[in-house]
């Protein structure tokens, strides 16, 4: 049985050098980065030590073989990635603004990406697991949406936990079906790990983020609501009680994937069985990590790594 599973999008990323570089503007970029928010979820998983498998579908080109090679490499369980011979990797191209925030091409419905399927022996596979973890990056078309479906199904049926980061994209949204799908999977889920935007997303008239969390918490399933706050660290919820825990002070050079690393080193920490207060602990360093290195993936970290930076913060986990 896997520790953890997720599904979703593989594709290969492209980040501008120059922040404010425009896209209608001949520019430099570094890359290719191997990438996708559940992919970069399940290396910061695998690297703590968590036995992980992943659902996905690549070209069978160069950034579908840099890849696999990454996934491979961190000890995920690749048997359900599919390689298409007739459509390429999905790829991405990200700026970063002045201002902080970016702005992305990607080709994900035109790719390899937007013809995943998942086969009932693939499905039966990756499901014997004790945690299934969606990305709401990864409901972005009515296929990918049944193909999480049946996995978070069969997942709740054989006693897994379901945990979900809604991701909420406004270029998502939109799109047939996917608001539906995010508010569906928000009421299949043990483990709700928001961001600020994203509980601004689902707020009504006149709440505050705190009031939003609290009315999420008592009209759903969910055992535990995680707020993701980036520097300033996270709040827990968890049935009456409320955990506050305060981000790392670290330099930033990129801040891509670093929301996916805090989810990957929270998961794998309750997985190993780990009191929720030190796994908090654990995740915020992986979000800190995450922001000092260049690449989606490349600030993936171990466990090693991790409790360094907690005693170099003076962090008692």
């Amino acid at each position: 049985m896997f520790d953890i599973a997720t599904s979703g999008e593989l594709l290969a990323e492209f980040m501008a050098e120059t922040r404010g570089q425009r896209f209608d503007a001949t520019g430099r970029f570094h890359g290719p980065f191997p990438s996708g928010a559940p992919a970069i979820f399940a290396s910061q998983a695998a690297r703590m030590g968590a036995r992980v498998a992943y659902a996905g579908r690549v070209g069978d080109d160069g950034f579908g073989d840099l890849v696999i090679a990454r996934l491979q490499a961190d000890g995920i369980d690749v048997a359900a990635v599919q390689r298409d011979g007739e459509r390429p990797t999905g790829t991405a191209f990200v700026s970063y603004q002045q201002d902080g925030s970016r702005q992305f091409i990607f080709n994900l419905a035109h790719s390899a990406a937007g013809r995943q399927t998942l086969e009932d022996d693939q499905l039966e596979r990756l499901t014997a697991c004790r945690y299934f973890h969606v990305m709401g990056s990864s409901l972005s078309s009515p296929a990918a949406i049944g193909i999480v479906k049946r996995a978070v199904a069969r997942v709740r049926a054989r006693g897994g936990k379901i945990s979900f980061d809604p991701n909420v994209r406004p270029e998502l949204v939109g799109r047939p079906g996917v608001s539906e799908a995010l508010l569906d999977l928000l009421a299949r889920c043990d483990i709700f790990l928001p961001s600020d935007a994203d509980l601004d997303w689902l707020s009504e008239p006149g709440e505050d983020i705190e009031q939003t969390a609290m009315r999420l918490m008592a009209s759903h399933a969910m055992s535990l609501l995680v707020l993701k706050r980036a520097a300033s660290g996270c709040v827990a919820y968890r049935g009456g009680e409320r955990f506050e825990v305060a981000g790392l002070t670290v330099t930033e050079v990129d801040p891509t994937g670093a929301g996916d690393c805090f989810g990957g080193a929270l998961i794998a920490s309750l997985a190993a069985g780990r009191e929720l207060s030190e796994a908090l602990c654990l995740a915020n360093a992986a979000g800190a990590h995450a922001v000092t290195v260049l690449g989606p993936m490349e600030g993936c970290s171990d466990l090693a790594t991790l409790e360094q930076r907690l005693v170099a913060a003076g962090v008692d986990e």
